[in-house]
């Protein structure tokens, strides 16, 4: 007869949105260390047949979601040519369906840009726990996103290393922290041109913005973290999951990414999460919260890790990294416009249709120019996304190298 502690505990079925990215990629290389605890239930990718096609025999998936219609075909096939009984979805709401599906546990929301806001919104409204590795989610849904979650009984789990860094700072009765809680730190490597001189950030190329000292990412988050504006995102993240004011959070470039964030309390002491530059640590920390599991990422040896520095954020360097504030203290929906504002720029600097020291200048404009009224609904936000996205390629073109 069995005992109840040999019972064995249902595995979590786990949905990555964005498998085929870094973040994704990294989530199921944790999943796949304790099979024991998680089976992958879905998938999804926007064009990246061959690697979600590989995912898919590795894991075997009850479903796979493709942003394209011809390339979910593509995949279709592949699967079908295979073997594979994993379905293929696809169109405008595929990924929601399966981020709010009835037998998924956890959704892992790794869609970069303002593209994954609806999934979070489904995942949240469906009340399921919600790693959020997609800050635009916050940065764009804002207070809309957390009154979706709160209402929906979901809960919601950050992923971005600095968030993460500061959960678990954080204890984990959460009514007790606007008592608590007297400034965040969120920590910046400063990324490849911390010691570049600002003059000559305009011969600057994709390769080199893409190469970070420090972490492996994606494309576009490589950009934004050498402009810093991924620090700026992160400062608006900050506000909405930790109920802070703007005035509470500060930024320190910390160069050996070492310290992931900190709180200081009221009472002067601060709290920090250290760990190596590796994004299976906070994966890891969301799967299992409040246990803990081997991510895969190596230890940090103290005994070799030689100084650790912290210097303020260089304003000429890094003229984006204000907008944070800027943008909190301004009209609802204007954290939206800088998001999508910096996406389009961001975008033509990678098809090196715009320099690198234009990407502020594309931002500023756009702000400038889109006054939003405040959003209420998912549509009001998308349709304030649309004209921000209109206005920055209008700038794009007009700063175009």
């Amino acid at each position: 007869m069995k005992t109840a502690s040999s019972t064995p505990v249902p595995r979590q079925r786990i949905a990555v949105l964005g498998s085929t990215g870094s973040v994704g990629a990294n989530t199921l290389d944790v999943i796949a260390r304790h099979p024991q605890r998680y089976e992958v239930f879905a998938l999804s990718a926007a064009t990246k047949v061959d690697e979600l096609l590989a995912q898919c025999a590795r894991f075997a998936p009850r479903f796979a979601a493709m942003a394209s219609a011809p390339h979910a075909a593509l995949l279709a096939e592949k699967l079908a040519q295979s073997g594979i009984a994993t379905r293929v979805l696809t169109g405008a709401d595929a990924i929601d369906i399966i981020a709010s599906h009835d037998d998924v546990d956890a959704v892992m929301a790794a869609i970069v840009g303002a593209a994954g806001l609806a999934s979070c919104l489904a995942a949240a409204r469906a009340g399921k726990r919600l790693l959020l590795a997609n800050k635009e989610a916050l940065v764009v849904g804002g207070e809309l996103f957390m009154t979706t979650v709160r209402e929906g009984g979901a809960t919601l789990l950050p992923i971005d290393s600095e968030h993460s860094a500061i959960f678990q700072s954080l204890p984990e009765d959460a009514s007790t922290w606007p008592r608590r809680i007297d400034k965040i730190i969120l920590t910046a490597s400063g990324g490849p041109f911390r010691l570049r001189a600002a003059d000559s950030l305009g011969q600057v190329t994709p390769d080199e913005a893409c190469a970070h000292p420090n972490w492996v990412m994606g494309r576009k988050i490589s950009v934004d973290s050498a402009t810093m504006m991924n620090k700026a995102l992160e400062v608006i993240e900050a506000r909405h999951l930790f109920g802070v004011t703007p005035e509470q959070i500060e930024v320190v470039i910390h160069p050996q990414s070492v310290i992931h964030s900190m709180v200081q309390f009221v009472d002067a002491s601060v709290i920090a999460q250290l760990g190596t530059p590796d994004m299976r640590v906070p994966i890891a920390c969301g799967l299992a919260w409040p246990e803990r599991i081997e991510s895969g990422a190596a230890r940090l040896d103290f005994r070799a890790l030689g100084a650790l520095t912290f210097e303020a954020p260089d304003a000429q360097l890094f003229p984006g990294l204000a907008l944070a504030w800027a943008a909190l203290r301004a009209a609802p929906g204007t954290t939206a416009v800088l998001n999508a504002a910096n996406e389009i720029a961001v975008e033509a600097f990678l098809a090196r249709r715009l320099r690198f020291d234009r990407i502020h200048s594309v931002t500023l404009e756009t702000l400038e120019r889109v006054l939003p009224s405040a959003p209420r609904s998912l549509g009001d936000l998308l349709a304030l996304d649309a004209d921000a996205r209109t206005a920055a390629n209008e700038a794009a073109e007009r700063l175009a190298a």
